[in-house]
């Protein structure tokens, strides 16, 4: 499986460090993910960050980010939303119905399928719709659980065909943007994390 990491949806002080401790820890894909912010702080992170890990990240937004800084490709986060005019390189996209899937395919390299779950933990096989979409084969390597993803529901995702996991809100929940130095949790539930995918 695939470990997708969502970045905190605001900017903070720390954030450079936690990041290139991750890449170091052998992070592969990170999403940032920063809706409303102004490029202009994208940037700046950006250029605090080693440029060895620049191919790693994918931009939901502020798309020229990803020539102007090399970087792995875009997403797309509605099934409406098209990919710029002319843009060569990877993109993948959001999908919130299960029915979206084999569309989202045929124009994505991968897909993050909100499992609608909001408790975070809950195991993936409680979804009807999950366990629907994954007995119909919608659900491959190539689509990631994405939504109330922890530690925990690991399992029911691999269970359930996912090729992937995204995790956000579980990941940066161990760290306090506004008051703390210290990201030793960060990275060793990161390494928790890496150990149940593989």
């Amino acid at each position: 499986m695939k470990l997708v990491i969502l970045t905190q949806p605001q900017y903070f002080v720390e954030e450079d460090k936690i990041l290139e401790a991750l890449f170091e820890e052998g992070l592969d894909d990170l999403h940032l993910y920063k809706p409303g912010e102004s490029p202009l702080y994208a940037e700046r992170l950006l250029t605090l960050l080693s440029e060895d890990y620049h191919h790693k990240i994918t931009v939901h937004d502020h798309f020229y980010l990803k020539d102007e800084f090399r970087l792995g490709g875009i997403h797309l986060d509605e099934m409406s939303q098209e990919k710029p005019d002319r843009y060569k390189g990877k993109v993948s996209r959001t999908c919130t119905l299960a029915d979206d899937i084999r569309q989202a395919k045929k124009k994505s390299r991968y897909i993050f399928l909100h499992t609608g779950i909001t408790e975070p933990g809950t195991p993936l096989t409680a979804s009807a719709d999950l366990y629907k979409a994954s007995r119909q084969g919608l659900i491959d390597k190539y689509v990631y659980a994405y939504g109330g993803m922890t530690l925990d529901n690991v399992s029911s995702a691999h269970d359930l065909g996912f090729g992937g996991i995204v995790i956000g809100h579980d990941l940066w929940s161990r760290f306090n943007i506004h008051n703390e130095c210290d990201y030793k949790d960060i990275i060793s539930y990161f390494r928790k994390l890496r150990s149940a995918i593989e």
